[in-house]
């Protein structure tokens, strides 16, 4: 086996899991020159973000996602979707910032790791974990020292492999570099005397009380004035509060690309042609794959499963003939019945499967399975070599045994050896997976099943009314060089416009689309009221099926919004503190020295409530809901007294503590060792969060992905 298949084997998925590994750890040059002109506009223009007063280029994130990309593939992940792919440049994203924060750091501090401390935690006595997971035995679960060594000295003639495990040792440094770092931090804090005895005089009674609440609700709206001055003065205080994304809002209209008459005539007149040919063919299976859109399933179905349009012809189980054309989903198909036979609904199976591969040639695979065969011929147990032999993993520790299963579970070649033959039939089957030893221990009752063929052409648009549908588009963004004449036009032709608010950067959705990325991508590079173009100054966009024609109709830029644009959360809030004032004074009148709080609360027709067993660490007060406020008003007031009034998030409040109850005392050195053990957890990652903060880190992925 060579090294490299070894550590595919071996870290396919730990991969993902490392990359993982070292974002969770931190986180629970120029393409172009400096300059003026077109060199600087170009370098804008490819900016993918900025980390401090650092630039980063699309050009240099994309070179690390390439080289992550080609580690994912030396894995065995030869294809990616674009979820995986996503996954990636996430990772690449939070890679860079990490060396670039975190890298300055290790300098400035003189954290680093030798060789001499890489070889330990490679080929030393307690080897890293990634070491662990890529070289112990998954069987014995022994860590295998010598074919580590074997794999490393391997790793010095075969390029390919050497830069494969250069991406795992490079991990290992970072883990080991992020656990020096978070190690110096969480040693420098310290819980000193006092602050224990702070935290436990928080939690060290609990009090009872009853307590009478004027919502806000009962004063009206209308009875609050506000001034200009009220709104700028709250704007002004709470400034940090209305922090915004960029965000934007779009107007647009769709022209749907769907079959014209002329693509359904061509359409009938295809299917009509092969209805014939069909009918003829020597070979029905192999003029469907060349022929159809759709390939040839090749499993037998009953009745109760055959579509309902088709029961009354597979009955006739008239080979010669065809059924069709008919529309189903938006495609013209035609139907022969290729055979109609006594089948069991299920079949209980066990196999042996030799695969074939990077590590097994097709003619081995075979060779193999003839002896196995053969030696199961002369009386060895099949249980015995399936557990030996067999690489379907999941079924050969049980024998081979697969168990009952359906027609159709497995794949063709395979379910038709089952279904066709009889129980205790022996036989060698090839499939995708490689050479299957199949032996049939038994069936369910016969029913009577059919095979058919089915020959289908979608009915999608031509070219010329792709073309015609792109012109009506392009003719109407024409005509709609204003939002003006947009609405204009839309009005006029009777179209439908959409509407679609408070989109961000890296939305990938819109209202009647599929995969609207590149038209939001666009939608940020466009200003206020004018209309969205593409790289190629185009207004017509094409997004799946569709035409897209759309105005930029609100601009909110990433920072502090705009007082306007947040008046109404203001409104809100001061005319919250407004009705507090007034419902504040109506207790204070009400209240004064003597009074109880059923006095308070007889005088303003209000009801008493109870509340038991609170302590200042207590989260909601039954009756009241969360009301932090209420709460610490609560844990701080005298036995006897009344307390008030309270200003809570849902109501004013006035309370009376009716007893106080000692709580079990703590042991300091306990909680103060807890509390150090909290922050130390605590410390690292708040340390990377607040040097992440002060980065300033500015992320514009969203014009390019």
């Amino acid at each position: 086996m060579s090294a490299l298949q070894f550590l595919r084997e071996k870290a396919g998925v730990l991969v993902a899991f490392v990359i993982g590994l070292s974002l969770f750890i931190f986180v629970i040059g120029d393409f172009f020159s400096g300059g003026t002109g077109q060199s600087a506009k170009a370098r804008k223009y490819y900016e993918i973000g900025t980390i401090g007063d650092e630039s980063l280029s699309y050009q240099d994130f994309e070179t690390e996602v390439s080289n992550l990309v080609e580690i994912y593939k030396l894995s065995g992940n030869t294809s990616l979707d674009e979820s995986t792919t996503e996954s990636i440049r996430e990772q690449t994203w939070q890679k860079m910032i990490r060396e670039r924060i975190l890298d300055n750091q290790y300098k400035k501090l003189g954290i680093g790791v030798s060789s001499e401390e890489v070889d330990e935690l490679v080929l030393g006595n307690n080897p890293h974990p990634i070491v662990l997971q890529l070289f112990t035995d998954q069987q014995t679960g022994a860590f295998n020292k010598s074919v580590l060594v074997n794999f490393l000295k391997n790793t010095e003639v075969d390029e390919t492999t050497n830069k494969y495990w250069l991406f795992f040792e490079n991990e290992i440094v970072n883990d080991r570099l992020g656990t020096k770092y978070n190690t110096l931090v969480s040693k420098g804090l310290y819980v000193t005397s006092k602050q224990a005895e702070f935290d436990s005089g928080l939690s060290s009674s609990t009090v009872d009380f009853s307590y009478i609440v004027k919502n806000y609700s009962s004063i009206s709206d209308s009875l609050v004035r506000i001034a200009g001055s009220d709104i700028e003065s709250y704007y002004n205080k709470h400034k940090e509060s209305f922090k915004k994304t960029a965000l934007r809002d779009i107007e647009y209209v769709t022209f749907d690309v769907v079959p014209s008459e002329e693509d359904v005539k061509q359409a009938e007149d295809w299917i009509n042609n092969a209805r014939n040919e069909f009918m003829t063919a020597e070979d029905p299976v192999q003029y469907i794959n060349l022929t159809a859109d759709t390939r040839h399933v090749g499993f037998y179905v009953p009745i109760s499963e055959v579509p309902a349009q088709l029961v009354d012809f597979v009955k006739k189980e008239d080979r010669t003939e065809v059924f069709g054309p008919y529309n189903e989903d938006g495609s013209l198909k035609i139907v022969r019945l290729l055979d109609a036979a006594d089948r069991p609904d299920s079949v209980h199976a066990r196999h042996i499967l030799i695969s074939a591969g990077q590590m097994r040639s097709l003619a081995d695979a075979k060779e193999t399975a003839d002896s196995l065969l053969k030696l199961i011929k002369s009386g060895t147990s099949f249980a015995t070599l399936a557990i030996t032999n067999s690489d379907d993993q999941g079924s050969a520790q049980l024998g081979g045994d697969l168990g009952w299963f359906p027609e159709g579970m497995m794949v063709v070649p395979f379910n038709n050896a089952c279904f066709s033959g009889k129980k205790g039939d022996i036989m060698t089957v090839e499939t995708s997976f490689g050479i299957h030893i199949i032996e049939i221990l038994a069936q369910s009752k016969t029913t009577r099943k059919y095979h058919y063929g089915v020959v289908d052409r979608k009915i999608i648009p031509g070219s010329m009314t792709n073309q015609r549908i792109y012109s009506d588009a392009s003719q109407f963004a024409g005509a709609s060089n204003t939002y003006e004449k947009f609405n204009q036009v839309i009005t006029e032709k009777g179209l439908t416009k959409r509407v679609a608010n408070d989109i961000n950067p890296q939305q990938k959705t819109l209202p009647g689309m599929d995969s609207p990325r590149s038209l939001i991508i666009s939608l940020f590079q466009t200003e206020k009221g004018k209309i969205v173009l593409d790289n190629n100054d185009q207004a017509v966009f094409e997004i799946g099926d569709k035409y897209v024609v759309a105005y930029c109709t609100r601009v909110t830029e990433e920072g502090i919004a705009p007082m306007k644009d947040v008046e109404t959360d203001i409104r809100f809030q001061v005319v919250k503190e407004k009705k507090a004032e007034i419902l504040a004074s109506e207790f204070e009148k009400n209240g004064g020295a003597g009074k109880s709080i059923e006095d308070i609360a007889s005088a303003m027709g209000l009801s008493v409530q109870e509340a038991t067993q609170i302590t200042f660490r207590s989260y909601s007060v039954p009756g009241a809901g969360v009301e932090p406020a209420l709460i610490a008003a609560a844990a701080a007031s005298k036995q006897g007294s009344v307390s008030g009034p309270v200003r809570g998030e849902n109501g004013v409040y006035m309370l009376s503590v009716n007893n106080v109850a000692a709580t079990t005392d703590q042991d300091l050195s306990m909680l103060k060792e807890r509390l150090t053990a909290t922050y130390q957890m605590r410390g690292s990652y708040e340390a990377y969060e607040a040097l992440r903060k002060a980065a300033n880190i500015v992320d514009k992925r969203y014009k390019f992905y």
